[in-house]
């Protein structure tokens, strides 16, 4: 209660500065205009700095658009210079002119070439690890030394409000439902392969993690937890330029992730390409406790299970593209991708079985080698036209994405008596082929209203239809025999149509965006049967609305402090392959399978933030989720039966604060910390789930700067007691540091990190909630690893701006196979 009012009170003390903050400044105003060249051509990247006239003192810079506008909002009264530069023309310095009382619109700025050869010029600075932007947080993955080296999965682990668990599942702020999409594209992928995926895509491949909890109109309304968008490095450069990252790390067992970029621009063609190949080994010891009780309560039995689980994940994408610029206004792109990633898993259990005087009656020993291909190809046709210069821009994409897995599995199980005597043995035997087809199209218009505010709206639908067959064999005598328990074949077909409208706008210390999107979802599917089983469908369909709203307030003229709140309503819908209702052994006594019974997660949610010099961000949330989608366990028997299910409700609220501190000139501190909690209310299998915690995360990251060629990291993280449905998961932390050199001529770079330094990211926690049962797990990662990486980046042209493409928005964050 005490915690609870706490949050309360702080709530209304930021509120209050909010509302009341408007009388505590001076009015501002407005300053606009356009950059052109000699040639009358309006000028895209030239930078416009607004000084002091008195003493030539920095107030703010912008940089010019596409067509050529600039604008300053926020400016208090006073006596100004204009100055503008852009490469190759010479710099223009306007004269004294005076903000009074109403908003200036400068006269166009036409700047003269030069024709004089400008000596190199090196302009140095350093990104700040974290962008706090009205509708999203960006993170920029190269001002991490610990980031080299490793993968995209471990890239979020280390981002602000993001965990991930051992299974690869992402959560955001201490919400699972998380959406991932990779330059603005959906990932297609369930959490275990989506785990994969990411573990093959390099960090160097990375530019940057743009982290909406409330995502705008524009994106898919899935995600009640917010969508992730990792966007690619991509060359803005004319002629041939690129980049390279090699990477070695050392674990328990060997890894290695190595990417390779580059794009070429000539006359009206645009050529891009990236390559990565990857091998990422890995273990996981678990071992697991379960107690098994009477109706009474008494003791009945008890079960306890180790695990060694050996990864072996081979990664090997590739990306190549063009655009075509038919004219100024018009574009044309086409992108191919795909990747190939082959993986062997083998897992070794051990396990005994105690009776009521916890004394043993059997041993088991169970093998089960996997070997599983994961493949996939994508093509993406795109147009953008550009109706004038005021930013009309009408835009097309069509995607095609193929999905295929197959894997082969043996599961070979041996039971021996308390005397370690030989009793029985079986053999079951695996092959699960998996295809899926994905259609999308999507068009979106961008209109710019005379009020200054823009206007976007779109429509969108894709098609999706998968095929999962599970043909299984117990091998009697040397020969395989069907074993119709697990046999089956599951077909899925979805079909959404959508449609969006969005309005943003600036004011002089106002900022809105508001959104509103429509989707129509119809759902089809069909379990085909087996001698044992009957043949079933089901068919749904649901239309639904998703507003967002965003208002950023800035409380002074420079922009330094600000105000924010957001709010947005969001789907999360089962990944395809969990409705399917059959299910498959992990081994003889735990069992996975889906539920065709899955209701899609509804989900409101709240932020109101608070930023101070730019540097401190504090952030209110509130959420409140209903069918939340996530994994159940229920016990038959001796036997584990997980599935995901719906529980019938979650809140979480809470508070987080993210900063940058410079602690001295060569000493910043990068600090986030979150207390949050997360309440749960459900029935599950007859038992009643109604509990709510809360929880502490910190995460201090310290950059130290030697001198101008020597860098060092040190950071660390720490997890207290999570609550997450049925999982109770235990406190959890580690520390990791790293330190690079910048070589030849500071185009490349050398680092070297440790993760997890003392070993201590290792989890364990209960399973609660269970009927006549309890059940607990421990489990060791392979989490200290040391790496060495080389990156190193080269160009030769000119600046030349690329475009985004992709059109398909969420479909691939539900593929599960």
């Amino acid at each position: 209660m005490i915690k609870s009012c706490t949050l309360r009170a702080l709530f209304y003390v930021l509120l209050w500065s909010f509302c009341s903050s408007a009388t505590l400044f001076a009015q501002t105003f407005k300053i606009n205009g356009a950059v052109k060249g000699g040639s009358q051509k309006p000028l895209n990247g030239a930078v416009v700095s607004l000084l002091t006239a008195k003493d030539s003192a920095f107030v703010k810079a912008a940089v010019t658009e596409t067509d050529g506008q600039f604008e300053f909002v926020g400016i208090k009264s006073n006596v100004y210079l204009l100055m503008v530069t852009h490469l190759g023309h010479q710099k223009s310095v306007s004269t004294p002119f005076e903000v009074g009382n109403a908003d200036v619109n400068w006269p166009t700025i036409v700047l003269q070439e030069s024709n004089k050869n400008l000596a190199e010029v090196t302009v140095k600075g350093k990104k700040p690890f974290v962008e706090t932007k009205i509708d999203r947080t960006v993170v920029n993955v190269d001002a991490l030394i610990s980031n080299a080296g490793t993968n995209a999965l471990e890239v979020l682990e280390k981002s602000p409000g993001l965990a991930v668990d051992q299974n690869g599942g992402i959560r955001l702020k201490g919400k699972s439902g998380v959406v991932v999409f990779v330059d603005d594209k959906p990932t297609y992928l369930s959490a275990d392969d989506l785990a994969n995926y990411l573990k093959s895509l390099p960090a160097g491949s990375v530019e940057t993690i743009e982290i909406m909890p409330n995502p705008p109109a524009k994106y898919d309304a899935a995600g009640n937890a917010g969508v992730i968008n990792i966007r690619l490095k991509k060359n803005v450069l004319r002629g041939f330029n690129g980049g390279l990252s090699l990477s070695y790390g050392q674990g328990v067992y060997r890894r290695t992730n190595n990417s390779l970029n580059f794009n070429y621009r000539v006359n009206q063609f645009n050529f891009f390409s990236s390559l990565s190949v990857n091998q990422n080994n890995s273990y996981q010891d678990l071992t697991i406790w379960r107690r098994y009780y009477d109706s009474a309560g008494k003791f009945s039995s008890a079960f306890t299970q180790n695990s060694y689980i050996q990864r072996n994940n081979g990664g090997n994408s590739v990306k190549a593209g063009f655009d075509y610029y038919a004219s100024k206004k018009t574009t044309f792109g086409l992108v191919l991708n795909g990747f190939y990633n082959p993986s062997r898993n083998n897992v070794t259990n051990k396990a005994q079985v105690l009776d009521a005087k916890n004394e043993v009656t059997n041993f088991v020993e169970a093998l089960s080698p996997t070997d599983r291909i994961w493949k996939n190809g994508s093509i993406n046709l795109n147009f953008a036209h550009k109706f004038d210069s005021t930013g009309k821009e009408l835009s097309t994409n069509i995607d095609y994405i193929h999905y295929q897995s197959t894997s082969d599995q043996t599961l070979t199980n041996t039971i021996l008596d308390a005397k370690n005597q030989f009793v029985s043995r079986s053999i079951l035997v695996s092959y699960l082929p998996t295809t899926i087809d994905i259609g999308t199209a999507k068009v979106d218009y961008v209109h710019p209203t005379s009020d200054g505010g823009r206007f976007e709206t779109g429509v969108k639908t894709s098609i999706i239809g998968t095929g999962n067959i599970a043909d299984f064999f117990d091998i009697l005598d040397g020969k395989p025999s069907p074993n119709y328990e697990f046999t089956n074949n599951f077909n899925y077909n979805e079909n959404i149509n959508a449609s969006y409208v969005n309005y943003s706008r600036n004011w002089k210390q106002w900022s809105l965006q508001a959104g509103l999107r429509f989707e129509n979802t119809i759902i089809k599917g069909h379990q085909l049967g087996n001698k044992q089983t009957k043949d079933s469908t089901f068919t749904r369909k649901y239309n639904s609305f998703f507003p967002t709203l965003y208002l950023q307030y800035r409380l002074d003229s420079t922009n330094t402090h600000q105000m924010g709140f957001s709010f947005g309503r969001r789907i999360d819908r089962p990944n395809y392959q969990d409705m399917n209702p059959f299910s498959y052994p992990l081994d003889r006594f735990t069992y996975y399978g889906g539920n065709p019974f899955l209701q899609p997660t509804f989900s409101y949610n709240f932020e109101l933030s608070h930023t101070f010099k730019n540097k401190i961000t504090t952030t209110l949330q509130y959420s409140i989720a209903k069918n939340v989608i996530s994994e159940t366990n229920e016990q038959r028997g001796t036997i584990y039966y997980s599935r995901p299910g719906n529980f019938g409700q979650r809140i979480s609220y809470g508070i987080s604060v993210n900063g940058s501190f410079q602690l001295a000139k060569w000493w910043t501190l990068n600090l986030y910390t979150e207390y949050i909690n997360n309440g749960f209310k459900a029935t599950l299998y007859g038992q009643r789930l109604d509990d709510s915690r809360f929880y502490w995360v910190v995460v201090p990251t310290n950059q130290i700067q030697i001198n101008s060629s020597w860098s060092a990291e040190l950071a660390s993280s720490y997890q207290s007691t999570f609550l997450l449905g049925q999982l109770l998961v235990y406190p959890i932390g580690s520390v990791r540091a790293g330190i690079a050199k910048k070589v030849l001529k500071n185009q490349g770079a050398l680092k070297l990190n440790v993760s997890d330094i003392f070993y201590t990211n290792q989890i364990k926690g209960d399973i609660r909630n269970i009927a006549n049962a309890s059940a607990n797990w421990f489990s060791y990662l392979d989490s200290r690893v040391v790496t060495l990486s080389f990156s190193y980046r080269f160009n030769k042209g000119k600046t030349l701006n690329l475009r985004q493409t992709g059109g398909s928005e969420n479909e691939k964050s539900r593929v599960r196979s």
